[in-house]
């Protein structure tokens, strides 16, 4: 049952048996350490409103992670920057996020373990408005993305050898859902976006100039504080959650990704129609990032 809906239930009885103020107080002050207790013995993870979470979303939805024995909890954020915070601060365990943040990360002193590389791509969509077709029609236009992720790398790498008329000007827009809404109100002439926000864009007919797809690299990581999966009642918790990973995969394979139209639409806040439209895609049981993708993330951070 919801322990907001009991903690509610549990005030309004109190409040209705006479019970005296410094009473009442004890009794929230109470239950609200019981449910921090909870909350810091739980395995807590970021995650995005992004399509690479899906297995995450699903095992959470069909109850796969308390059905192995896991008390996982998902922090939704919109940023990246914020997930970064989450984990920096210790209020997470673990995050998904690429690559060139997590390697950042580590250089900065935060300890980290690659549980597993996920799917994201990003295509860099141009403003209909704007009439971009080609990469070297980008002088003198914004192109919004993150500092310091995939996105950043994706923009330069994109720009190698293109010459523009003007310089390219990167604007820092870390709320995925507000960059495409900027793209979509013409405040940007170009924008990195990520599954499903790619195919939002495409469906208000801007245009792809670019996938990530192309450069036959995988940026997308699931990372985990070290120290915080150390223990053993830690790494029993996180076996059940790659346990339970790995049966949400099995699920959308099987089904395809049609079958859980409504847990993208919750999660990724889209509608039935951007749901239907996404291209089909298979996911990957948990695997660590391949070494070279990891090279390639760290010798990039090390020019910033």
């Amino acid at each position: 049952m919801n322990k907001f809906f009991i903690y509610t239930v549990a005030v309004v009885l109190l409040a209705s048996c006479g019970y005296s103020q410094e009473e009442k107080e004890k009794f929230s002050h109470e239950e609200r350490r019981r449910l921090q207790k909870e909350d810091s013995l739980a395995l807590k993870v970021c995650v995005l409103p992004t399509l690479d979470c899906l297995p995450l979303f699903v095992a959470k939805e069909r109850g796969w992670f308390a059905e192995n024995g896991a008390d996982v909890r998902l922090k939704p954020y919109h940023a990246q920057m914020d997930c970064d915070v989450a984990l920096k601060k210790g209020l997470v365990e673990g995050s998904v996020s690429d690559l060139i943040r997590t390697e950042r990360l580590i250089i900065k002193g935060i300890s980290l373990t690659y549980i597993s590389s996920t799917n994201t791509y990003w295509q860099l969509m141009a403003n209909k408005m704007a009439r971009i077709k080609k990469t070297e029609q980008l002088g003198d236009k914004m192109v919004a993305m993150t500092r310091f992720s995939a996105t950043d790398y994706l923009t330069d790498r994109t720009l190698v050898g293109v010459k523009t008329k003007a310089q390219v000007f990167k604007i820092q827009i870390n709320d995925i859902s507000l960059r495409l809404k900027m793209l979509l109100n013409n405040e940007m002439d170009a924008s990195w976006l990520p599954e499903p926000q790619a195919t939002v864009a495409k469906q208000y007919s801007n245009v792809v100039l670019k996938d990530s797809r192309d450069y036959k690299l995988n940026l997308g990581v699931l990372a985990f504080r070290a120290n915080a999966i150390s223990d053993k009642r830690r790494q029993k918790q996180l076996k059940a959650f790659v346990k339970a990973y790995n049966t949400a995969v099995d699920s959308i394979n099987r089904s395809g990704m049609e079958h859980f139209s409504d847990v993208i639409q919750k999660y990724c806040g889209v509608d039935k129609n951007a749901a239907k439209a996404l291209p089909k895609q298979l996911f990957k049981h948990a695997q660590r990032p391949s070494a070279a993708d990891v090279s390639l993330a760290r010798q990039y951070v090390n020019t910033l």
